[in-house]
C-alpha cells in the first residue's frame, strides 16, 4: 500500500499570516496535531505543530535560562527561543524544513520516516502542492481495514503446520526442523531448544501471524532467560509537582 491509498485528502492548512491562536483553535477544533502551511499559490511553505505552541509566553511556559550553562547558549539560540514563544504568526514559530512524502511512497517508507524522524504525520505533495496527509492514525486504520488473505476456516492443520514451518525456515533465528512443530484444532505446540525468551516471542509473533493459527503452546527449553535485551518496564505515571508559588 502506499501514501496515496490510506491519506486524509481533506487537508485543514493554514496561511503564513494566520495567527498563533487561529492555529490552535483550528488544531483543537479538528481534533489534529499539525497543521500545513501554504501559501497563496498553494506551495507548501512549512508546517506547524502543537509542539510549536506550547513554549508561550502568555502561558508563562517559555524557556528560561537560569544556571550557569546558560553562558553557553549561543543567542541566536537564544532569538529563536523568544520567537518560538512571542510569535503571532504561522510564519514566526512555524518549521521550514519540512519532511514529505509523495502519493506513490509506500507505507513501509512512512512507518520507517515516523520512527526515524519521531514525526506523527506527513504531508504528501505534488509539485509542492498539498494533496494530502499521513498519520499513524491512518497506519492504523489501514491497517484495521485490511481484508483477511485467505479464509482460517478452510485451512487444516497440515496446512497450517506446512505455513509456519515455511516462515520459520525464512527467519535467520526461526526453527528449521518440522519434527518441532505440531498442530491440533488450530493449536500450535512447540518444542525443542529456543536460546532466548526474546527468539521465543518471535517465534509466537510469528506464528500467530499465519492465518489459521488459533493457540500458541509452548513447551520448548530456553538456554537463558537474559539474552541481554532489557524487559520492557511496567506502565507507571511520573507525576510532576508543580512549583511553589511566588
Amino acid at each position: 500500500m502506499r501514501a496515496q491509498d490510506v491519506m486524509t485528502k481533506d487537508v485543514i492548512k493554514v496561511r503564513p499570516d494566520t495567527s498563533v491562536r487561529e492555529i490552535a483553535t483550528l488544531m483543537i477544533e479538528h481534533r489534529i496535531g499539525g497543521l500545513p502551511v501554504v501559501e497563496e499559490s498553494g506551495r507548501l511553505v512549512g508546517v506547524v505543530t502543537d509542539g510549536d505552541l506550547y513554549r508561550r509566553a502568555e502561558l508563562d511556559t517559555d524557556r528560561r535560562r537560569e544556571s550557569w550553562l546558560d553562558m553557553f547558549t549561543s543567542q541566536a539560540v537564544e532569538a529563536d527561543d523568544y520567537v518560538e514563544a512571542h510569535g503571532r504568526t504561522a510564519r514566526d514559530v512555524m518549521t521550514t524544513t519540512v519532511i514529505a512524502v509523495a502519493p506513490a511512497t509506500t507505507l513501509r517508507q512512512i512507518a520507517d520516516l515516523f520512527e526515524t524522524r519521531q514525526l506523527h504525520r506527513v504531508p504528501v505533495v505534488v509539485d509542492d502542492r498539498v494533496v494530502g496527509v499521513v498519520s499513524r492514525a491512518d497506519l492504523v486504520r489501514a491497517l484495521a481495514s485490511m481484508p483477511a488473505t485467505e479464509s482460517e476456516d478452510r485451512l487444516t492443520d497440515r496446512r497450517i503446520r506446512d505455513l509456519v514451518l515455511a516462515e520459520y525456515r525464512r527467519l535467520p533465528w526461526g526453527l528449521k526442523s518440522g519434527r518441532k512443530i505440531m498442530v491440533t484444532d488450530g493449536v500450535l505446540h512447540l518444542w525443542g531448544i529456543v536460546s532466548s525468551d526474546a527468539e521465543l516471542a518471535a517465534l509466537r509473533v510469528a506464528a500467530k501471524a499465519i492465518p489459521g493459527v488459533r493457540g500458541f503452546e509452548d513447551h520448548t527449553i530456553r538456554l537463558s532467560g537474559d539474552d541481554g535485551i532489557r524487559p520492557r518496564d511496567p506502565s507507571q505515571i511520573v507525576l510532576v509537582e508543580p512549583e511553589d508559588s511566588i
